[in-house]
């Protein structure tokens, strides 16, 4: 994007920005909303496949209470109780009586069962059907069935239900409720008890439950052949191998596999009467059919709000590349030389504020240019007589060197002359202006300034006319402490001057002191003068606090170096956070402070 317009970066910045946001919503909304949806669907698979578990295992059990009015039939017992071979009057009499009293009743009550027969362990058999023709069986029938259910029973009597049926006609359309039973002469089950009933019920019974048109139930054994299917060419079939593995080892949980090339979600429960499993069946396009429809939804939608969206953001760009463009054209004619004033649009924003502040600049720019050329021709006149007062600043530069000579002449003549006066004052003096004419702002020593006041102080009892005797309480630790050159004296100078105005008096002293306090180092000038009136004392403390260097007609002392400019040296060498302070009472005295870093 590097040498991209600025309308193709924002346009391209918004098409990031908007396809990122889009498919990041519409990513994880989509992944939210699957993952819900499928967690709801097998909550759901589960409390159908619970349900219906329960609803047939409830209505088997009506069938169960059938049987239990059997068991507690005497004559049935004594039925189970026949020897083998038994074909006699006891044999016809318990059968008439066991048909009437016990069976016909339950006929009655449950037209669904299509037969209900008992066998004892010695070979006696007998069946009652409901509204069917079927014949008698052999001897080797009758033990045939027996050997059947007697391997397919549990010893202990429960109930088991069977996909089988002694009717050949009636193979694969009937369950068979079968169990072990007892006679009356001991508590060992000696017989078998089974009510058949129509398979088809069971279908009567689920169609309530809504599937979807792809689902279906099932029930198998535990063989893995279906009890009851849907498609009765299935029923005593087996599974698929991989299907029946699959639904022992999820047990209760839901799982997805393969029949017949479509994939389908498989989920189970296994009944409490025998080791049969009901298992719901339902194609995996239906159960992500509403997953599909949230993913068409966000595609449609997410492609109509990226539409929309692009050409808002071309709308936008061009709001603000035009006006751009329009301002870079003018720009280019205004480096030309021809200044270009822009019309304002209506609205306000910061591009029409820009177009305004250049509009602004234009005009500026105008005026300045005019007034540059007449100050230009202005200079032109002024240049020469510049020069002129140039050339004659240089020529009245006086070496140093020579006034030192002059004043060493001086003192040659002062000593042939035998004047101790003016060989003191002239000795002074040359050291005061070899100190003084140096004005780089170098940091010595406090002893050297300590030195310069002394040569003053020479000076100035000569220019008196007495001794006078300033006080130094300085410590010698402080003596090699650095300061800034040439700082003490225009102090000292400036409490002659100021603190004395009718002269010095024999009461009248200067002290300099100097300490320390946490990282400052400070020097004071103090005298018991006239002191500083509170007006001439606030505007002395203005000025220091402007930071700037003294003008013309500021308080000077020698050299024109006065307190401001003494002030404004230190804070120049030592930094801002330093300088004077000025301490003030009319008729008490002055104190100057000198602060200064430890280091």
């Amino acid at each position: 994007m590097k040498n991209f317009n600025l309308y193709q970066k924002l346009f391209l910045s918004y098409l990031v920005v908007i396809l990122i946001s889009l498919t990041s919503v519409g990513y994880f909304s989509y992944k939210a909303s699957s993952r819900e949806l499928e967690h709801i669907v097998e909550k759901q698979l589960t409390q159908v496949v619970g349900n219906a578990v329960y609803h047939t295992d409830y209505y088997i059990r009506a069938y169960e209470r059938s049987m239990v009015s059997l068991l507690s039939n005497n004559d049935v017992k004594r039925f189970i109780d026949l020897p083998e071979g038994e074909i006699g009057y006891p044999y016809y009499e318990l059968r008439k009586l066991v048909k009437e009293v016990g069976i016909e009743p339950i006929f009655i009550r449950n037209p669904e069962i299509t037969d209900i027969f008992l066998m004892n362990f010695n070979g006696n058999a007998m069946y009652v059907y409901n509204g069917i023709n079927a014949g008698s069986f052999t001897k080797e029938q009758i033990q045939q069935q027996l050997d059947y259910f007697q391997h397919n029973t549990t010893t202990n009597g429960s109930l088991v239900v069977l996909n089988h049926s002694i009717l050949p006609e009636q193979a694969n359309q009937t369950l068979t409720l079968v169990r072990r039973i007892r006679g009356l002469s001991s508590t060992e089950l000696k017989g078998i008890l089974a009510i058949e009933m129509r398979a088809s019920e069971l279908s009567e019974l689920w169609k309530g439950i809504d599937l979807e048109s792809d689902g279906y139930f099932f029930i198998t054994d535990g063989n893995g052949n279906y009890v009851y299917h849907p498609t009765a060419e299935q029923i005593g079939k087996g599974m698929p191998e991989a299907i029946h593995q699959q639904v022992i080892e999820a047990g209760t949980h839901a799982f997805t596999s393969k029949i017949d090339g479509k994939s389908r979600m498989f989920m189970s429960r296994r009944s409490q009467y025998g080791n049969w499993r009901l298992v719901v069946s339902m194609s995996v396009d239906e159960l992500h059919r509403p997953t599909d429809t949230i993913r068409t939804t966000t595609i449609i939608v997410g492609g109509f709000t990226l539409i929309l969206a692009l050409w808002l953001a071309f709308r936008f760009g061009k709001s603000i590349t035009g006006p751009i463009r329009k301002l870079k054209s003018a720009m280019r004619e205004t480096e030309k030389g021809k200044w270009v004033i822009l019309p304002l649009p209506n609205h306000r924003d910061e591009i029409v504020e820009l177009i305004n502040r250049y509009n602004l600049m234009v005009s500026r720019l105008a005026e300045l240019v005019d007034e540059v050329y007449q100050a230009e021709l202005r200079d032109q006149e002024n240049r020469i007589e510049r020069q002129k007062a140039e050339f004659q600043s240089l020529q009245l530069q006086i070496n140093p060197h020579f006034l030192y000579n002059t004043l060493e002449t001086i003192v040659c003549y002062a000593v042939i002359k035998d004047s101790k006066e003016i060989y003191e004052i002239v000795k002074a003096m040359a050291y005061m202006l070899r100190y003084s004419v140096q004005t780089h702002l170098e940091e010595i020593t406090v002893a050297n300034e300590l030195k310069h006041v002394l040569h003053y102080l020479l000076v100035m009892k000569h220019r008196i006319g007495r001794e006078f005797d300033m006080e130094v309480d300085i410590d010698p630790t402080y003596l090699l402490r650095h300061m800034v050159r040439l700082t003490l004296q225009p102090l000292v100078e400036n409490t002659f001057q100021h603190a004395f105005p009718d002269g010095v008096e024999d009461h009248h002293a200067i002290r300099v002191h100097a300490g320390e306090d946490d990282s400052i180092f400070w020097i004071s000038v103090e005298d018991n003068g006239v002191g500083i009136a509170e007006a001439r004392l606030q505007e002395l403390r203005e000025k220091l606090s402007e930071n700037r260097l003294a003008e013309s007609g500021s308080t000077q002392g020698i050299g024109g170096i006065g307190i401001l400019n003494v002030h404004r040296r230190i804070q120049m060498v030592f930094g801002e956070q330093y300088g004077l302070q000025i301490v003030s009472e009319i008729g008490q005295g002055t104190k100057i402070n000198m602060l200064m870093p430890k280091k």
